[in-house]
């Protein structure tokens, strides 16, 4: 009897647990282009067109190997447009004897799979995702151990658990941690090795122009298109960042320049979060760059650190929480999304340059996210459904399991710190010493108040005052809320007028 085993479009691994014991000879492989996934959120053309177009190169893979695919494209007339009506056609006309399908990377998905079972008549098995190294069982137990959900003491399990990066039971070179050596700012007139980028062959060409055509109005640029979308693809991009711009990661990680959006950054985060990489393979080749002497410790622990700590961390807790955790507000933010979210046009060069990277790339790395846009939305009190969507949105490499927790947790401080033990506020300051950005922007980020003032500085102090009640006590926000009392009455007026003021005056 034949079984059909479902694979969605950020499941892209031939090791995928729901390929596991196929039988070419009778199983079938259903691969589905929905119009509820590229519509549930105004998805980015980039985002749609590389999920798309590796869907299909995997397709054309699995086939290449004897397997049966049922492949179902987006503008197929029968389409139904949803997973449910899709699974549900395909068992009228495969009958099989049972599906297989992997944990999704969406509750909502998941809630659509729960339903397959009594629309199709046949048993589901969903099974786990163990392309991800912490299995969300694991994750519980070691939560109900602890007080606080900090990722620090996380990781360090995932290093002894997994072995990476460890010498025995210590850690290598002594230390579980570099952070402290990858702050530097970009020192004028360096330059990064420009990322391998991949022409878009025949298939891709035709993705593209579907695109185009039917999301014509959504967000971003289909022009750069230039993703991997294919393994091969995939394992070339993570050798060229290894061997080019791994061993200055480290050192240059949280650096932004104007006409440089990717610098040392690796540019494997869409293949690893749609499956095309796997995160044990991207793990060892950074360890091994470094045994072999070719990057340094600082630059490969913290680049492991984003894929073995923040990255599972961020899925488990997503599961671990779902679906109630976005509903928490702990700052009562109200404010609707600014328009220049999606327009870019703004007289903030930071968020200007962070928000034209995004519209030009699909992409903008994880500093840019969490401390010009992300910090921004926090300090003006953005409604964390509205900035939440539009990450999940904007970002090819955006799955609401790696989005949600990092915007409502890490960047706006929703959960009330359930995941990050203060609120990432910060003033122009912060912004200016990572970037060039402020000295090509309309305002003066060394002004702090009045005319030509830096928003970021006016918006960080009116955040401090508006929340005084709710963060003053927290141990990690002792020393702005010290400056703060040392503020008189009439100046902290004066930052919560002008603080009001401008946001009022956003759009």
């Amino acid at each position: 009897m034949s079984v059909l085993r479902l694979v969605l479009g950020d499941q892209l691994s031939r090791n995928l647990s729901a390929l596991d014991g196929l039988d070419p000879a009778q199983d079938v492989v259903l691969m589905m282009e929905c119009a509820d996934e590229t519509t549930y959120v105004p998805h980015h053309k980039q985002k749609i067109a590389l999920i798309l177009s590796a869907m299909r190169h995997f397709a054309q893979d699995v086939r290449d190997e004897g397997v049966r695919v049922e492949y179902i494209k987006l503008d197929d007339p029968a389409n139904t447009g949803s997973f449910a009506g899709e699974v549900q056609r395909a068992c009228k006309r495969l009958k099989p004897a049972s599906i297989i399908a992997t944990w999704p990377g969406e509750w909502r998905v998941l809630e659509a799979m729960r339903g397959f079972e009594a629309a199709c008549g046949v048993p589901v098995d969903v099974r786990e995702d163990d392309r991800f190294i912490a299995h969300r069982g694991d994750f519980a137990r070691w939560v109900s151990e602890r007080k606080q959900l900090r990722m620090e003491f996380f990781y360090r399990d995932m290093r002894r658990a997994t072995g990476f990066l460890m010498e025995g039971d210590k850690p290598t070179g002594g230390e579980w941690n570099f952070d402290s050596e990858n702050r530097k700012s970009l020192p004028k007139g360096l330059r990064a090795a420009p990322a391998i980028r991949f022409k878009p062959d025949a298939l891709t060409q035709e993705v593209l122009a579907l695109v185009a055509q039917r999301f014509a109005g959504n967000f971003g640029e289909l022009e750069n298109f230039a993703w991997p979308v294919s393994r091969a693809q995939a394992l070339e991009a993570l050798d060229d960042f290894i061997a080019t711009r791994l061993p200055l990661f480290g050192d240059y990680q949280d650096a932004m320049k104007q006409g440089e959006p990717f610098l040392f950054h690796a540019l494997v985060s869409t293949s690893l979060n749609i499956g095309l990489l796997d995160p044990r393979e991207i793990c060892r080749a950074a360890e091994n760059a470094w045994r072999a002497g070719l990057a340094p410790l600082n630059a490969v622990e913290g680049f492991i650190r984003q894929i073995l700590g923040w990255r599972e961390y961020v899925r488990a807790l997503y599961w671990l929480l779902a679906p109630d955790y976005a509903s928490s507000n702990h700052l009562n933010a109200q404010r609707p999304l600014p328009a220049f979210y999606w327009t870019g046009e703004t007289s903030m060069n930071c968020m200007k340059q962070a928000i034209g990277d995004t519209r030009a790339n699909a992409y903008a790395h994880h500093i840019q996210r969490l401390m010009v846009t992300g910090n921004f939305a926090l300090l003006a009190g953005i409604r964390p459904a509205e900035i939440e969507e539009w990450y999940l949105a904007v970002y090819a490499d955006a799955f609401e399991w790696v989005e949600l927790p990092n915007t409502h947790g890490m960047a706006i401080f929703a959960d009330g710190g359930v995941m990050a033990s203060k609120p990432y506020a910060a003033s122009g300051a912060y912004i200016n010493r990572m970037s060039d950005y402020c000295g090509g922007c309309a305002h003066d980020v060394k002004v702090k108040i009045g005319p030509g003032a830096c928003p970021f500085n006016i918006l960080y102090w009116s955040f401090l005052i508006e929340n005084e009640d709710k963060l003053a006590r927290n141990p990690r926000m002792a020393m702005p809320y010290r400056n703060l009392s040392r503020m008189s009455d009439e100046l902290r007026a004066e930052y919560k007028t002008q603080g009001r003021a401008f946001l009022d005056g956003l759009d």
